[in-house]
């Protein structure tokens, strides 16, 4: 089952008696099991039939006696487990999962990768138990993650900026989440959310971030590449260079592959390079007029030779703060030959 069709489930008061939520995304676990939390139980019956244990401090022979007694005056009982990954006791729930008790919610939380379903207690997890497996997003999955995310609290959010939020941010959807409450708290629903609302709200600058220097190299913009490389300086907390460096060698990567479509149909380039709109694609149209497939292995190499400078590695360390370093990739991508 995927986490929506357990949710839904949940809303209509349909619960089973086991539940194993493991894999890479612990977004998606931690709202299954919240929304457990929240409505297997009335408030007043909690405080005698939930119980939560960490996997670190669990023993298997304690969640079975609880798993197995029945509950205080109410149809059934919750028992969690978070944090199974640490729990070394974990696969001598066997015996549970082959004949779980009736009256009981069992919902086990295996974080950071998922469990081995073709070990003994895994096969018994697949056979008896509703199974939840989440996966991380891909990076350009994100911005319309984001997008369905906003859509279901009445708020729009144009390409763009959605794209700027997942830039910065990342997959880790948790902290995507985060942030986007606090959009859906400040801005009324209906409306449109752009790189202003982003600004205001997230602290993501309209006019200095990656997209905007991603655009000032496409187009060989010496003054206004210059001027984001400087505000990027001046504020390395917020833009630190791994950032920057991923974004531009994911934005020339995808240069370097055009080179090789220049003379195909415009929906052969957005499949070749993986791009769901043609929002960008601009910018990408732009950069292949000033980098040549030589001039893109070379703006590549440039990407790996600084990473390594601002990680010290090696010979290669050069000492210099980052700002200098982000000053001199910025110099060397715009008069590369």
């Amino acid at each position: 089952m995927t986490h929506t069709d357990i949710l839904e489930d949940i809303r209509k008061g349909k619960f089973r008696p086991l539940y194993f939520l493991h894999g890479d995304e612990s977004y998606f676990i931690d709202i299954v099991c919240d929304a457990i939390e929240a409505h297997a139980l009335p408030e007043a019956e909690r405080a005698f039939n939930q119980t939560i244990f960490y996997g670190k401090d669990a023993d298997f022979l304690a969640v079975l006696d609880t798993a197995r007694r029945f509950p205080m005056m109410a149809p059934h009982q919750v028992v969690i487990i978070k944090e199974a990954q640490e729990m070394k006791t974990l696969k001598e729930l066997e015996s549970y999962f082959t004949k779980p008790a009736a009256s009981t919610i069992l919902v086990v939380c295996h974080k950071n990768g998922k469990y081995n379903m073709n070990s003994k207690f895994g096969k018994a997890v697949k056979e008896h138990a509703v199974l939840l497996e989440t996966k991380r997003l891909y990076d350009n999955q994100v911005p319309d993650w984001i997008q369905d995310y906003l859509k279901h609290r009445q708020l729009r959010i144009r390409p763009e900026a959605a794209a700027l939020v997942a830039e910065y941010l990342g997959n880790e959807l948790s902290r995507v989440a985060n942030e986007l409450d606090k959009l859906a708290i400040n801005i009324p629903p209906g409306k449109e959310i752009g790189s202003k609302e982003i600004e205001e709200h997230i602290g993501i600058s309209k006019e200095f971030n990656v997209f905007e220097l991603q655009k000032a190299l496409a187009e060989r913009n010496i003054l206004k590449a210059n001027r984001i490389a400087d505000y990027f300086a001046a504020n390395p907390r917020r833009n630190p260079m791994p950032v920057i460096i991923g974004a531009l060698y994911t934005f020339f990567s995808k240069v370097y592959i055009l080179n090789f479509y220049r003379n195909k149909p415009e929906k052969d380039q957005l499949a070749a390079i993986e791009l769901r709109s043609a929002f960008f694609f601009r910018d990408y149209k732009e950069a292949l007029k000033h980098f040549s497939l030589e001039r893109t292995e070379a703006v590549i190499a440039l990407l790996r030779a600084y990473d390594l400078k601002s990680k010290g590695v090696d010979y290669i360390s050069t000492g210099k703060e980052e700002g200098d370093l982000l000053r001199e990739l910025v110099w060397h991508i715009l008069h590369v030959v």
